[in-house]
């Protein structure tokens, strides 16, 4: 691939303002793209991560979990819009239970820990260009959020995206907005440098994040955790839970057998013919939650030494420009994750938490589980499940992948706190209460239905 095609990249970053720390690391990716990289990780070359220490077996005095907290900044992802789900604003400010959305979720937890431990402890969002706006619409409502002068928000960067053929940019007049991606949740660690917030985080005299995506509301604070990274002195922690039968397609970490560096292993990473390695979770037992724990510091020192570029493992995200229209023309996203950072800190570690710090909410299945008598919502804005084992949920996609369609069908949201299965095909109304237990199958009776 030509060097000029990497030039029009980098100028039309230049021509938006882009910091140069997002344009190393995009030059970087792209040589590795231009390479042909694929950034496979094989099974020969790692042995499974077997024996983290366990969350609920550490020694830490409440004094120092206090101490920990009173120094740790909360960090959510919120770039996403959930278009998976039909959204077209940020995902978190989907209503999640008693009128109030994941954002506010967010806000009454750290309100909750900052008055229980006396810590500032500063709440940041990593929007995009396109949730930034409302977001902070919707802060606004949360007066005194905001902690000593920093800022309640900091911008992902943006990327061009490349044509397939050739990696240059591609150029798309109809919406020129669709020209541009995220790199990423990779891009937290440029972002971070690049908007100056680490350094502000720093001079504030905050030394450990906890950064978790903004649609997992089991992240919250957790002053136990924040001890135990402090105490550990590593750079960098990520939380892992026992994997189920469920977890298969999450990533995992492993230990990289040459070196013995904790790595960060997803199923974009995996050759096909490894997948059963993969998808095993008694060769894996446990998965990564994406809640990560860093040493501002040490962070620091390592984007100083590495200038601004850590080399994160490449993950090409072949798509089409506009992903609306499968005839527009083919690009790839170049991206990485921010959970592969693992590999690039020297003494790096991880724990296994329990079940309930991974909530996340990537469909309606979730939202259904969420909204529903099998948790209950604390006056610490935690969900705590009510249950020993989450019932399994698995709505027609047909019919309810989509935010409109799914609270059009489900009004009155069923009991499922005596239920194990609850599998849902063709349209079926809940808009009465209803108690599901055990098992139950509703199978698609060719026209609209309800239940019961």
């Amino acid at each position: 691939m030509s060097e000029n095609a990497l030039e029009q990249c980098l100028q039309k970053m230049r021509a938006a303002g882009i910091s140069q720390a997002a344009i190393d690391n995009f030059e970087h990716y792209w040589r590795l793209c231009a390479s042909g990289a694929t950034g496979l990780i094989r099974e020969d070359s790692i042995r499974p991560l077997l024996d983290p220490p366990q969350l609920d077996q550490v020694d830490v005095s409440e004094d120092a979990a206090r101490a920990a907290l009173q120094r740790t900044v909360m960090i959510k992802l919120n770039g996403g819009l959930g278009t998976s789900m039909g959204l077209d604003r940020a995902k978190t400010l989907l209503t999640v239970r008693d009128d109030k959305n994941f954002l506010d979720l967010i806000v009454d937890q750290v309100r909750y820990a900052r008055e229980h431990y006396d810590a500032r402890l500063p709440l940041v969002f990593m929007d995009s260009f396109r949730t930034t706006e409302d977001t902070l619409a919707h802060l606004a409502g949360h007066p005194g959020l905001a902690v000593d002068g920093l800022p309640l928000d900091f911008l992902q960067n943006s990327e061009p995206k490349i044509l397939a053929g050739d990696l240059s940019p591609v150029s798309w007049p109809a919406d020129p907005t669709l020209e541009w991606c995220p790199p990423g949740h990779g891009d937290l660690y440029p972002a971070l440098l690049g908007t100056g917030l680490l350094d502000a985080l720093l001079e504030a005299g905050f030394r450990y994040a906890s950064v978790a995506n903004g649609d997992n509301l089991g992240a919250a604070p957790d002053a136990r955790l924040a001890g135990w990274f402090a105490a550990s002195g590593a750079p960098y922690a990520a939380e892992v839970c026992p994997r189920t039968i469920n977890d298969r397609k999450g990533g995992h970490l492993a230990v990289r057998i040459v070196d013995g560096q904790l790595i960060l292993r997803d199923t974009a990473q995996t050759a096909p013919e490894e997948m059963d390695f993969f998808t095993d979770e008694h060769r894996h037992p446990y998965f990564h939650a994406n809640n990560l724990w860093l040493d501002l510091a040490q962070l620091r020192a390592i984007l100083a030494e590495r200038k601004g570029v850590l080399g994160l493992p490449l993950i090409r995200n072949e798509k089409t420009v506009d992903p609306a229209d499968a005839s527009s023309p083919k690009v790839i996203q170049l991206e990485s994750a921010m959970g592969a950072a693992i590999e690039v800190f020297p003494g790096a570690t991880a724990i296994a938490v329990g079940r309930d710090r991974f909530l996340p909410v990537k469909t309606t299945n979730e939202l259904l589980l969420l909204r529903s008598d099998v948790f209950d919502l604390g006056v610490d804005g935690r969900l705590q499940a009510q249950v020993a084992r989450i019932p399994e949920i698995d709505l027609d996609p047909k019919h309810y992948r989509l935010i409109d369609d799914f609270d059009r069908l489900v009004t009155v949201v069923p009991s499922l706190r005596d239920a194990e299965a609850l599998v849902v095909r063709g349209v079926w109304h809940f808009d009465a209460p209803v108690t599901v237990q055990g098992e139950l199958e509703l199978a698609d009776a060719g026209e609209p239905r309800r239940y019961p």
